[in-house]
């Protein structure tokens, strides 16, 4: 717990790390004959930026965690960052919007029994929910086999046809039918779909009426390892109160290895792999794997508030449309290691992203007139525990989502350093892109697809909560090619510290960091979102994009 007067002196901090971001902007104005669009583009200042991202991931903020001391400090300089430039709540007449949260520690009390298997809890099975009541338990839940588990319409594709699962508990593999086959013409070959995220499996199961959800893991679909099972499926789990999200739950959800559903289907007679081949047939029938689950479950419910901080500079034509600048605020706080503290303290993820909503939005103060729409800036809590904030701002918006002409998302600005090329994940979706490109042209660069499109990135992060709804998100950062050699020695170096040090203690700030290559980025960002705020078009996402229906009915 900080000390009043310890309070006391960050905030003062944090008046100063402001003042010298208003000083640098007002030194840039008065250097020559400068447009007023490059006054404003030039206003990004590295050592202020420096600043910022410094004191964000210090151990006095412990983190960043969400209902924490470090939060109040977090939200602290966040408001007083966006009045100081002079911008206007975002939430009616408040910088911040409430997000009410359960953290929930499931514990099986009994192991997952099937026939005489034989589990072991968290070795080769795991399992939770997402109720909030005490105890919770599957008795002799009919197991049914229902392929990828996804229904599809704009692929003609639907698992559960002909099927009824209800009262059931669904097995299903992970990924999508595309990856499965490498067929571009299947999904989208290699690249994962929304479809192929356990999070759609899940909620999917829910909608169909099953009372439980089984995900059999697999390395290479899953992209990471069970040991990541294992540690992110264990201990508590934060969600948003049922009541506030109409996201439908399964009362117990699970993963198993894929040894243990070689097993499972082998006591009903069936062969796993012929199994899978079934399943990437568009006429698949699920199968009936002919046994029950049952597991009890014990719930540790324990309630908590944290804040969304919402900002905005209404637009001078249109104020009631809006460009959307997003980036989530919290890290994974501190624990306890062999009787030792440990803060992780996320400067790349993401005191970065932090910082760089108020220094964009300090750009968009430079201008003599506010573009023709209204530009908000939204930080949000709790995108570590699994989007939370996005989420509940998805579900209880402070705009019409049809007001909302298209979204930037900043989850870990780029610290690898001058790029010719600027990364897109989820590259082709939408037509923000446009915009994008456009903007990537006064430095120079081109767009390039992300490297492992396989890998589901665009479903990971807050861009995701608000795509899901319908409203055109971008999610970009980074690049695959360094400027020169001595950028690529920068990038050969962070790459190997991110791969390190990715939610570990050790993403700490770095003089290091390829602060050019990240003042590249919230300049490209910041064009990108001046050209939509200063235009009439409403971008969407392109045909056959799967949140493209959701948009196409929202704007009717």
């Amino acid at each position: 717990m900080l000390s009043a007067a310890l309070f006391v002196e960050f905030k003062n901090v944090i008046k100063k790390s402001i003042l010298l971001t208003l000083l640098s902007s007002s030194i840039a104005m008065q250097a020559g004959a400068e447009t007023d669009f490059e006054k404003a583009y030039h206003s990004f200042d590295e050592n202020s930026i420096k600043a910022d991202v410094k004191l964000l991931s210090s151990d006095e903020f412990g983190g960043r965690a969400p209902s924490t001391e470090g939060e109040k400090l977090t939200v602290d300089y966040l408001v007083s960052g966006f009045k100081a430039l002079g911008l206007d709540p975002g939430n009616k007449d408040s910088y911040t919007q409430a997000v009410s949260m359960v953290q929930i520690e499931s514990t099986p009390t009994s192991s997952l029994t099937i026939a005489d298997m034989e589990f072991e809890f968290p070795k080769n099975f795991v399992a939770s929910s997402r109720k909030t009541q005490k105890s919770i338990a599957l008795k002799d839940s009919p197991l049914v086999f229902v392929g990828y588990g996804i229904n599809a319409p704009e692929y003609n594709w639907n698992d559960y046809q002909g099927v009824d699962v209800k009262g059931k508990t669904v097995v299903i593999l992970v990924n999508d039918p595309g990856y499965a086959t490498q067929k571009e013409s299947l999904f989208e070959g290699n690249t994962m779909t929304y479809y192929g995220r356990w999070t759609y499996k899940y909620e999917e199961a829910a909608r169909q009426g099953a009372a439980g959800a089984i995900i059999v893991h697999e390395t290479a679909p899953a992209s990471y390892g069970w040991n990541v099972i294992e540690s992110s499926w264990t201990g508590p789990q934060f969600h948003l109160p049922v009541a506030q999200t109409n996201e439908p739950s399964v009362d117990v959800e699970m993963w198993i290895s894929v040894e243990k559903a070689k097993a499972l289907f082998a006591k009903a007679g069936v062969d796993f792999y012929d199994a899978k081949k079934q399943a990437l047939a568009k006429d698949f029938k699920a199968i009936d794997l002919k046994n029950t689950a049952s597991i009890s479950i014990e719930n540790n419910v324990e309630s908590s508030v944290s804040d969304n901080v919402i900002a905005t500079i209404k637009g001078s034509e249109k104020p009631d449309e809006h460009i959307i600048y997003m980036g989530h605020w919290d890290h994974l706080g501190e624990t306890v290691i062999d009787g030792k503290k440990v803060v992780f303290n996320g400067a790349h993820d993401n005191a970065t992203g932090t910082a760089g909503l108020v220094h964009i939005a300090n750009a968009y103060k430079q201008l003599e007139k506010a573009p023709k729409r209204s530009v908000t800036f939204i930080a949000v809590t709790a995108e570590e525990q699994g989007r939370l904030g996005s989420r509940y701002f998805a579900s209880n918006p402070t705009m019409p989502l049809n007001k909302i002409v298209g979204l930037i998302n900043m989850d870990s600005l780029s610290i690898s350093g001058m790029k010719k090329d600027i990364s897109v994940v989820g590259f082709g979706k939408s037509e923000l892109e446009i915009a994008l490109a456009q903007a990537a042209k006064r430095q120079n660069r081109t767009l390039s697809p992300e490297p492992t499109p396989e890998r589901g990135y665009y479903y990971r992060s807050d861009h995701f909560s608000l795509a899901l709804k319908g409203v055109p998100a971008l999610s970009a950062g980074g690049g695959l090619t360094p400027l020169n050699v001595e950028e690529a020695k920068i990038a050969e170096q962070m790459t190997a510290l991110k791969s390190q040090c990715y939610h570990q203690a050790c993403d700490e700030y770095s003089e290091d960091f390829g602060w050019a290559g990240m003042i590249q980025e919230l300049q490209l960002f910041f064009e990108t979102g001046l050209i939509l705020a200063d235009g009439d078009s409403w971008p969407n996402w392109r045909e056959g994009t799967e949140f493209k229906a959701a948009r196409d009915a929202m704007m009717k």
